[in-house]
């Protein structure tokens, strides 16, 4: 488990690292880049970095291209405001998320369809067997009547001999 300490860390390099990106790096490659996740190693030595960028594939590369070439700025920046020993060398990873949530929405609407369409078939259709298929216990008056009667009989012959 990640102590809260790396977890704070990552935090701050996200934050960092996501104004660097904003108001720093003047980089016309650049697109609609957004920090998604930030993971560090164990030993906080090294740091991954998931970005998303809005466009087309064009502008995904041409965003990955400027972000190896900014990685320097980035991990002077990081280790100068934590006043890091060591700062963390820093890797950028494209996240997968976006296309792994479109893809489960296609699957939902494919779920979603089928079972319209086996609902729309089961319109007439009805239940095999009773309509209550669960057993009831008899009358509670019928039991009770039939046990007291035994148990007259048995007192009433008791008391003649």
């Amino acid at each position: 488990m990640t102590s809260p300490y790396a977890l704070k860390r990552a935090e701050q390099i996200k934050h960092i690292a996501a104004e660097m990106l904003e108001k720093r790096v003047k980089d016309a490659r650049l697109g609609f880049v957004t920090i998604t996740d930030v993971r560090l190693s164990k030993d906080n030595h090294d740091c991954t970095l998931f970005y998303t960028v809005l466009g087309s594939e064009a502008e995904r590369v041409d965003t990955a291209a400027a972000l190896e070439a900014a990685r320097g700025q980035i991990r002077t920046a990081v280790s100068r405001r934590l006043a890091l020993k060591f700062a963390p060398t820093i890797s950028f990873v494209a996240d997968a998320m976006p296309e792994t949530t479109a893809h489960m929405e296609e699957l939902l609407a494919a779920a979603r369809l089928v079972d319209e369409q086996v609902a729309a078939k089961a319109v007439g259709a009805t239940y095999a067997g009773e309509p209550d298929p669960y057993r009831k216990p008899a009358d509670e008056d019928d039991d009770e009547e039939a046990d007291g009667d035994d148990v007259a009989d048995v007192e009433v012959d008791d008391e003649e001999e």
